[in-house]
C-alpha cells in the first residue's frame, strides 16, 4: 500500500522491451532503501524490484501493465514519481493508494491561478464516475484533491511544492497520466448493487 506522497523523482536509465513485456532500470536516491522483491510505485504503478544496485533498481512490467498505463510510453531519461511501500508504523499523509492504475487520462489544459497551477485532465466516463469534487485522486502516483469535475474530466490545483517535487512540474498539454480512483468509491458501488 502507498499514500501518494512522492519520495523522489527517479530517471529511467534503460528500458529493455520485447514482446513479453519490458524491464525498466530506474536511477534514484531511494535505491539504498530498496530490496529485491520490494514494491515500488513508479508514477503510480506498483512494480516489484527485481534487482538493485547502489543507485538504481530494475523492475519488470508485463504486457497487461504496458497496455493499461503510461509505463509503455516511457523512454530513456524520462522522470518518474517514486514512492516506497508504506511501513506499518509509517505516517499516513496522503490517501490509500494501491498502485493499481484504473486507466490513463490526458492533460487537456494547464493554467496559472495565483500561487497554484491548475491542470485539467480529460478522462473516460468509466473513471469519472468514481471522481468527486474535493475527493482524492492519484495522478502519476501523486495523492491529490479534485478541485472540480465534469463529464469530460477533472481539475487538480497544484501548490508550488508539488510542482517542484514531482513530474507534474514539467507536464505539458497532451501528456498521458496514470489515474487511480479512490478505492472506497469502487467498494461502495459494488456493495450498493
Amino acid at each position: 500500500m502507498f499514500t501518494g506522497l512522492v519520495e523522489d523523482v527517479g530517471t529511467v536509465a534503460k528500458i529493455d522491451a520485447n514482446g513479453d513485456g519490458a524491464r525498466l532500470t530506474i536511477e534514484t536516491t531511494l535505491a539504498a532503501q530498496v530490496k529485491e522483491g520490494d514494491s515500488v510505485a513508479v508514477s503510480g504503478v506498483c512494480l516489484t524490484a527485481t534487482s538493485v544496485s547502489a543507485n538504481s533498481f530494475a523492475a519488470d512490467a508485463i504486457n497487461e501493465t504496458l497496455s493499461r498505463t503510461s509505463i509503455g510510453s516511457l523512454g530513456d531519461g524520462d522522470g518518474v514519481n517514486l514512492e516506497l511501500a508504506m511501513k506499518a508504523d509509517g505516517r499516513f499523509g496522503g490517501h490509500i493508494v494501491q498502485g493499481h492504475v484504473d486507466g490513463v487520462g490526458e492533460i487537456a489544459e494547464i493554467r496559472a491561478d495565483g500561487l497554484s497551477q491548475v491542470i485539467t485532465v480529460a478522462a473516460q466516463p468509466e473513471l469519472l464516475r468514481y471522481i468527486v469534487e474535493k475527493g482524492s485522486i492519484t495522478v502519476d502516483g501523486i495523492s491529490l484533491t479534485v478541485a472540480a469535475v465534469d463529464e469530460k474530466g477533472f481539475d487538480i490545483a497544484l501548490i508550488p511544492e508539488t510542482l517542484e517535487r514531482t513530474t507534474l512540474g514539467a507536464a505539458k498539454k497532451g501528456d498521458t497520466v496514470n489515474l487511480e480512483t479512490d478505492i472506497f468509491a469502487k467498494y461502495a458501488e459494488k456493495l450498493a448493487r
